[in-house]
């Protein structure tokens, strides 16, 4: 294929564009797909689709003479960074500090292609070498540091990425809408510095200087930055007004003082209409890696070629997740038109055979799920439409997920669309009030789990503790349980030998060595060894982690009890694995240490003071 069916990567493809000059550069610490699950060239498309002339430099060499900053000049109107689909030290740590070996976004995986913070390290580099010319952080890494924020790497608050990097301005969220507005804007030729009042953005101005914003945002001023650095209270506080703030569909403008200036962050944009998420699906995307990898293998691309997303945005509010964070808490769905016409062009992919790996999105069953009355979910400040229990307002019918399953069975090529992301079982189990709602949501159960799983049913009940779910977001261990049962007899009844594989977090705020246990003991009583686990690793702006480093809840203010301690986080780890038979004396000592020695009995049964079993 020529390079000329993707965004230039090099002044060789920009001149055999016959460009002499680009009005955006973009710089990614991913590689380059042109994919619409891979930021950089949604953004790249969509500016494209104004007319502008954008070209990617993916994975920049930030350690020899900077040649990969240099290479393309300087941008008519701006650079344009971000770290990548993931956060940089998620990607390249393990809860326990531990450095990667690998990373899934470079080619053969291999690691060490991008730095810890590529936000950080290449929007410095570019105001060192060209001072003068904006640039524009974005993606998740600098959308959740947009404000003070814990870093668990450096265990210590850290100021808005905008003041440690240097940047001109940060996009927050999905970015196409602010993005668009604001090329627009310089196109017109209103200076960079007076573009303080976008919505989605965020500047850093002097403490003093008067910031004209809209005239029907309210304004909130946090804590400052100093304060939280002394006290965790304020802290707490904080990320309370700020989650809010997030979850409101009108909210309000946030200010946060640090040292000399004042981070001033601009309400979101409405979420984008379905007609407006379908646009940039129809944008020409190659669905294909540059051909500068050929050759090489991408894992990422691997793992998505043959996806297809369906919805963004997120109401489920797990304490944990950065989600609705960044995309939001209200879903934007594509349309059955969009979707159907994605699938058919990754049907006639010269790769597929038949298996469309996961149909689905944040969480797989949000799609096109919304508030019955709007003017509701306009009052409402909840983080989460489905916790403490789904809320009576929200539509949760499935009927358009059994429809669009169908109609996706019946595009020529198509045997297999199995649903990878996960679902939110609650919605489908809830009794919603409305006979025939709770039948479909009955029937697209029972079709997800027969016709839709590729033998391993994925779920994530999280925890077994009510106490700790409670922490979590999350609904209780016993809406699991009815699940695994309707899975089973499922099973039985239609002779089939599928597996129920669910997720677990160990170490999360709250959660002690004896809920590990008791963990532990539940399934073992439902016949699980666990595989899909984890430890908890504090990210930005979660309400986790806001307890993790504050030791208090931020909407009560009370104290949790939070494990810190890598041995403590290691004894509850265990826990997962007591079927292993190095497991089970260190399980022992501790559960007899903290007196439960009933759950010994519960794990491993009954014995005879020579250690033999009863």
């Amino acid at each position: 294929m020529e390079t000329k069916q993707w965004l230039p990567t090099s002044a060789k493809e920009v001149q055999e564009r016959g460009w002499d000059a680009l009005d955006v550069i973009l710089f990614t610490g991913d590689a380059y797909i042109d994919h619409p699950s891979f930021g950089a060239a949604v953004i790249g498309r969509v500016l494209e689709a104004q007319g502008l002339r954008v070209a990617i430099v993916p994975q920049p060499n930030w350690q020899d003479d900077l040649r990969d900053f240099k290479k393309l000049g300087r941008p008519r109107l701006f650079f344009g960074v971000s770290a990548g689909v993931m956060d940089s030290m998620v990607n390249h740590y393990t809860a326990a500090r531990r450095r990667r070996s690998d990373d899934a976004y470079t080619p053969n995986g291999r690691a060490g292609a991008r730095p810890d913070m590529p936000t950080l390290v290449y929007t410095r580099i570019l105001k060192q070498l060209f001072p003068d010319t904006p640039v524009v952080i974005g993606g998740i890494e600098a959308s959740l540091r947009r404000l003070t924020h814990y870093d668990y790497w450096q265990d210590t608050p850290c100021p808005s990425i905008l003041a440690s990097s240097g940047a001109d301005m940060l996009i927050y969220g999905m970015g196409e809408k602010p993005l668009e507005e604001l090329c627009r804007m310089l196109r017109r030729g209103i200076p960079f510095e007076n573009l303080t009042n976008l919505p989605q953005t965020a500047v850093l101005r002097p403490r003093n200087a008067s910031v004209a914003g809209n005239k029907k945002w309210q304004t909130v001023t946090l804590h400052s930055h100093e304060q939280c650095l002394h006290d965790k209270r304020s802290y707490a506080e904080n990320f309370r007004r700020i989650e809010e703030e997030s979850n409101r569909m009108e909210a309000a403008r946030l200010i946060q003082p640090v040292g000399e200036g004042q981070v001033i962050v601009n309400p979101p944009y409405p979420p984008m209409t379905t007609r407006e998420l379908d646009a940039v699906y129809a944008l020409p995307f190659t669905r294909l890696p540059h051909p500068r990898y050929r050759g090489k293998e991408i894992p990422a691309y691997r793992m998505i070629r043959h996806s297809v997303t369906l919805h963004r945005g997120c109401f489920g509010g797990c304490a944990f997740c950065t989600i609705s964070a960044h995309q939001g808490k209200f879903i934007v769905s594509r349309s059955p038109e969009s979707i159907l016409r994605e699938l058919r062009t990754v049907s006639e992919m010269p790769d597929f055979r038949g298996t469309v790996t996961d149909l689905g999105g944040p969480s797989a069953n949000m799609y096109r799920m919304q508030g019955r009355d709007l003017n509701l979910c306009r009052l409402c400040r909840r983080a989460s439409c489905a916790y403490p229990s789904v809320c009576k307002n929200l539509d949760t019918d499935h009927g358009p997920l059994l429809d669009l399953y169908a109609a996706a069975h019946r595009i020529p090529g198509i045997k297999h669309c199995f649903i990878g992301s996960g679902i939110r079982y609650d919605l489908c189990l809830h009794p919603s009030g409305n006979p025939e709602t709770d039948a479909r949501n009955r029937a697209y159960l029972e079709t997800v789990i027969l016709r839709h799983t590729s033998g391993r049913f994925k779920v994530a009940p999280e925890h077994v503790s009510d106490r700790v779910l409670r922490l979590m977001r999350k609904p209780s261990f016993h809406l699991f349980k009815t699940l695994k049962q309707q899975f089973d007899d499922l099973n039985r009844r239609h002779h089939l030998n599928q597996q129920i594989i669910p997720y677990f977090i160990s170490s999360h705020p709250g959660c002690r060595a004896e809920d590990m246990a008791e963990l532990a003991a539940e399934t073992k009583a439902l016949d699980f060894k666990l595989e899909q686990v984890q430890d908890f690793t504090p990210t930005p702006m979660t309400l986790a982690t806001t307890i993790y480093y504050t030791g208090y809840h931020p909407y009560s203010l009370q104290p949790v009890e939070t494990v810190k301690d890598e041995k403590e986080k290691k004894r509850q780890n265990l826990f997962f694995f007591w079927y292993k038979p190095e497991a089970r004396e260190p399980i022992t000592a501790l559960l007899k240490r903290i007196g439960r020695s009933d759950l010994i009995t519960k794990l491993y049964g009954k014995t005879e003071k020579k250690g033999r079993k009863v």
